[in-house]
C-alpha cells in the first residue's frame, strides 16, 4: 500500500479494520463481495481547512452534524403546498438520500489535510482556454448554445468512473457481482456497468479511450485492486461526475485510478481511490467512501437520455430568452 496513504490516520483506521475481519469467500475462492451497497454518506469531499489533518470530528462537531441531519430530515417531513412542487426548481428535498452522520471529516484522507492539491500550471492553462476562453465547461454553467455546453451528467451520458460512486442526492445504489476471473460493478445513476477482469490480460491499446476508462484488476489478499487507465479528457472529478466549487474538476486523458474494495465487516465496504494525474495535480489525492450493505436496496431504472426533454427544453429556453432581448 502506498506509503502515503498510510501515514494518514483514516486511511490506517481502513486497513487496520481490514485485517481484523475475513470475508465469506466465493464458491471458487475468492472474497465475497457481492451485493448491494448504497453511497449514502453525509461527508463533505473536501475538509474545511480550520481542521487542518484532524481526519475524525469532536463530540461538538458530530454533534452539529446530527443536529443539521435532523433538521434537514424534519423539513423533508414537512407538508408543503401544491404551489411549492414547482417544476424547473429541482427535486423537492424528501427525495434526498442522506444517510447517517458519522465522523469521518472529509471524504478525502491524503493529502493528510483533506484537501484537493493545487492544479498544475499546465491544468490552469487548459483550463482557463477551454471552449475559447469561457473556462473548463464542467465548472462552467450558464451557457446554452449547443448541447455541447452541457457537461456530460447533464446529458445523461455518463458521471466518470469516480462521480458514479461519490454519494449524491438520490439513486446512490451501487452492485456488485462476481463470476470466476471477473467483477462487475454497477451504478445506479445513468446506468453505468464495468466489466472488469482479473486474469492478468494488459489494457487495450494507448489509442482506444473511454468515458470510463478501461480496467483491470486483482487481489492482494481481501482487497480487489482495479487499475483504469485509458480515459478520454471529456470527464471529471467530483460529485456526479462534475467539479463544482472546486471539488475536482476536468482530468487529462493520462488520468490513472487505482480503487482498493476491501470488506471491513458483514455490513461494510471501505471504497477507496487514488486520482494520479500529474498533468492536472500537482500531487496524487485520495478517497475512501465507507459503503454499506443494504439487502433491501432496490436498484431503480434511471430513464434518462441525451434526447430527453431537459436538453430540447433548456436549448429552447436559451433561444427565447435572446429573442426577448432588445
Amino acid at each position: 500500500m502506498n506509503l502515503r496513504v498510510l501515514i494518514s490516520l483514516g486511511a490506517w483506521a481502513a486497513w487496520a479494520a481490514a485485517q481484523s475481519y475475513t470475508p465469506p469467500k466465493t464458491p471458487w475462492g475468492d472474497p465475497d463481495l457481492q451485493g448491494i451497497w448504497p453511497g449514502n454518506m453525509g461527508v463533505p469531499m473536501q475538509r474545511p481547512l480550520s481542521m487542518g489533518d484532524r481526519t475524525a470530528l469532536t463530540d461538538e462537531e458530530y454533534a452539529q452534524r446530527v443536529a443539521q441531519a435532523q433538521r434537514a430530515a424534519a423539513a423533508d417531513n414537512e407538508e408543503r403546498a401544491p404551489q411549492d412542487a414547482r417544476v424547473g426548481i429541482g427535486p423537492p428535498s424528501y427525495w434526498t438520500e442522506r444517510g447517517k452522520p458519522t465522523r469521518q471529516a472529509s471524504m478525502i484522507i491524503d493529502p493528510p489535510d483533506g484537501r484537493i492539491p493545487a492544479l498544475t500550471p499546465e491544468a490552469q492553462k487548459r483550463r482557463k482556454e477551454a471552449r475559447g476562453g469561457l473556462g473548463d465547461p464542467a465548472e462552467w454553467a450558464g451557457k446554452a448554445d449547443t448541447y455541447e455546453d452541457l457537461n456530460l451528467y447533464y446529458r445523461c451520458i455518463t458521471r466518470g468512473v469516480t462521480g458514479s460512486i461519490i454519494p449524491v442526492v438520490y439513486n446512490n445504489g451501487n452492485q456488485i457481482l462476481q463470476i470466476p476471473g471477473y467483477v462487475v460493478i454497477r451504478n445506479e445513476m445513468i446506468h453505468e456497468t464495468r466489466v472488469i477482469p482479473l486474469d492478468g490480460r494488459p489494457h487495450v491499446s494507448p489509442k482506444i479511450r473511454e468515458y470510463m476508462g478501461d480496467s483491470r484488476g486483482h487481489w492482494e489478499g481481501n482487497t480487489l485492486v482495479i487499475e483504469t487507465t485509458n480515459f478520454t479528457d471529456k470527464t471529471s472529478i467530483g460529485s456526479n461526475g462534475v467539479g463544482y466549487n472546486g471539488e475536482g474538476g476536468r482530468h487529462s486523458n493520462g488520468l490513472r485510478l487505482m480503487e482498493r474494495l476491501t470488506r471491513v465487516d458483514d455490513h461494510t465496504l471501505h471504497y477507496q481511490v487514488t486520482i494520479d494525474d500529474p498533468a492536472t495535480w500537482t500531487k496524487p489525492w485520495t478517497l475512501l467512501i465507507p459503503l454499506k450493505r443494504d439487502d433491501h436496496y432496490q436498484m431503480a431504472e434511471y430513464a434518462c437520455h441525451e434526447g430527453n426533454y431537459a436538453m430540447k427544453d433548456i436549448l429552447r429556453g436559451a433561444r427565447a430568452e435572446e429573442a426577448e432581448k432588445p
